[in-house]
């Protein structure tokens, strides 16, 4: 096992990667995404933890390369590339492609909590013709989000996170995720697993918008009038590594199961419960 004194050996290097997994994505495309969200900053709340002397600035940059569905539920998936921008400064401040721009409220060694404005790239009918027509588009969105993370202990780097965030405008609904994750066994100082469980819960409003269908969309796209409720929209399970390639370049793969639940999973909209994506980058780091 890493834990206890086999773990310490590999803290050197989750200073660095916890930036990285903040924004190893160029895009996201729904919110929830297949990815989880606790692999946009996963290292982040063992970073103090581990590291107490956190470098004032902390900058990471790079390209990654992503497969994932066009949106939630749908049968096809696109390839798609982008920068990897993640500045940090004095474990408060953070901007990044993947969490947005924020700040930590309140942190600690153990906790970390504060506010983020990230965004929701919506879902638009040009993207799948066939499935999409007469739905409409759901444009892109900003997304205000709170966030706290709790670590269990050193000895058992558990950590257990949530976040709950309001979509203005585009899909225009409430989502809520809880996760927990943790560094696996095999890790090493130049090499990082973290894997996870997550679950998602979200409004009416945004389960209407996203997988609901009303009569006027009946009519446009010949899907039947469909009601979606609140409550469970998805669960899913992740895995994240990292390989130092010198104590500077890193990279980086990502991968997630996503699996639609309730309304979400039953829609006639919904062409496949479980999704999956996969996250290739290479980043370097400044600190």
């Amino acid at each position: 096992m890493i834990f206890g004194k086999s773990f310490k050996a590999i803290t050197h290097g989750i200073a660095v990667f916890a930036c990285v997994l903040m924004s190893v994505s160029a895009a996201r495309a729904q919110t929830p995404s297949p990815l989880q969200e606790w692999q946009y900053s996963s290292g982040i709340a063992l970073q103090r933890l581990f590291e107490p002397d956190i470098p004032d600035w902390q900058i990471v940059m790079g390209a990654a390369v992503e497969h994932k569905p066009l949106y939630d539920g749908a049968n096809l998936g696109r390839t798609i590339g982008g920068p990897i921008i993640n500045v940090r400064y004095k474990d408060t401040w953070f901007a990044s492609v993947g969490e947005g721009i924020g700040v930590n409220l309140w942190s600690g060694d153990h906790y970390r909590a504060g506010l983020a404005l990230g965004y929701d790239l919506g879902r638009y009918v040009h993207d799948d013709v066939t499935h999409l027509t007469g739905l409409g588009d759901l444009k892109i969105a900003p997304a205000p989000k709170a966030f706290i993370s709790y670590v269990i202990s050193k000895s058992f780097p558990l950590v257990v996170r949530a976040d709950v965030r309001q979509i203005i405008g585009g899909a225009d609904g409430v989502v809520a995720d809880i996760d927990a994750y943790l560094p696996l066994p095999g890790s090493s100082r130049r090499f990082i697993m973290f894997a996870g469980p997550s679950y998602t819960y979200a409004d009416h409003r945004y389960m209407q918008r996203e997988f609901g269908v009303t009569t006027t969309q009946s009519m446009a796209s010949g899907y039947p009038v469909y009601d979606a409720h609140s409550g469970s929209d998805a669960m899913g399970f992740g895995f994240s590594s990292t390989f130092f390639i010198t104590p500077k370049i890193l990279l980086n793969f990502d991968t997630a199961i996503n699996h639609l639940l309730g309304s979400a999973g039953e829609s006639p909209i919904t062409q496949r419960v479980t999704q999956h994506v996969f996250i290739l980058s290479i980043a370097y780091s400044w600190q």
